[in-house]
Protein backbone atom coordinates (compact mmCIF):
# COMPACT_ATOMS: atom_id res chain seq x y z
CA UNK A 1 0.00 0.00 0.00
CA UNK A 2 1.27 3.44 -0.88
CA UNK A 3 1.47 5.64 2.25
CA UNK A 4 2.14 8.95 0.51
CA UNK A 5 -0.04 11.78 1.70
CA UNK A 6 -1.42 14.30 -0.79
CA UNK A 7 0.61 17.46 -1.08
CA UNK A 8 -0.71 20.89 -0.27
CA UNK A 9 -2.53 22.59 -3.14
CA UNK A 10 -2.51 26.25 -4.07
CA UNK A 11 -5.23 28.61 -2.89
CA UNK A 12 -7.17 29.93 -5.87
CA UNK A 13 -9.61 32.09 -3.88
CA UNK A 14 -8.20 35.43 -5.04
CA UNK A 15 -8.09 34.36 -8.67
CA UNK A 16 -11.67 33.11 -8.48
CA UNK A 17 -12.92 36.35 -6.94
CA UNK A 18 -11.16 38.42 -9.61
CA UNK A 19 -12.74 36.31 -12.36
CA UNK A 20 -16.18 36.71 -10.77
CA UNK A 21 -15.64 40.49 -10.77
CA UNK A 22 -14.55 40.50 -14.42
CA UNK A 23 -17.54 38.41 -15.45
CA UNK A 24 -19.97 40.59 -13.51
CA UNK A 25 -18.54 43.72 -15.12
CA UNK A 26 -18.96 42.54 -18.69
CA UNK A 27 -22.39 41.02 -18.00
CA UNK A 28 -23.55 44.27 -16.38
CA UNK A 29 -22.09 46.17 -19.34
CA UNK A 30 -24.09 44.11 -21.82
CA UNK A 31 -27.27 44.46 -19.75
CA UNK A 32 -26.70 48.22 -19.51
CA UNK A 33 -26.20 48.53 -23.27
CA UNK A 34 -29.31 46.48 -24.04
CA UNK A 35 -31.78 47.55 -21.37
CA UNK A 36 -30.44 50.56 -19.47
CA UNK A 37 -29.02 51.45 -16.09
CA UNK A 38 -32.23 50.78 -14.15
CA UNK A 39 -32.18 47.10 -15.13
CA UNK A 40 -28.52 46.86 -14.08
CA UNK A 41 -29.38 48.35 -10.69
CA UNK A 42 -32.31 45.96 -10.26
CA UNK A 43 -30.15 43.00 -11.28
CA UNK A 44 -27.47 44.00 -8.77
CA UNK A 45 -30.10 44.40 -6.07
CA UNK A 46 -31.54 40.98 -6.90
CA UNK A 47 -28.10 39.35 -6.77
CA UNK A 48 -27.37 41.03 -3.43
CA UNK A 49 -30.70 39.88 -2.04
CA UNK A 50 -30.12 36.31 -3.25
CA UNK A 51 -26.63 36.17 -1.76
CA UNK A 52 -27.93 37.50 1.56
CA UNK A 53 -30.68 34.87 1.61
CA UNK A 54 -28.17 32.13 0.81
CA UNK A 55 -25.89 33.30 3.63
CA UNK A 56 -28.83 33.37 6.03
CA UNK A 57 -29.85 29.85 4.99
CA UNK A 58 -26.32 28.50 5.39
CA UNK A 59 -25.99 30.16 8.82
CA UNK A 60 -29.27 28.62 9.96
CA UNK A 61 -28.11 25.16 8.83
CA UNK A 62 -25.00 25.47 11.02
CA UNK A 63 -27.00 25.88 14.22
CA UNK A 64 -26.65 22.81 16.42
CA UNK A 65 -29.97 22.04 18.06
CA UNK A 66 -29.77 20.39 21.50
CA UNK A 67 -30.93 16.76 21.58
CA UNK A 68 -33.96 15.82 23.65
CA UNK A 69 -32.18 13.34 25.94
Amino acid sequence: MDDQHPRRVEDYTTVSLVMILVNLLWIFGVIWAQFGLLVVILTGWGLNHGIARLAQYRASREIRWPSDA
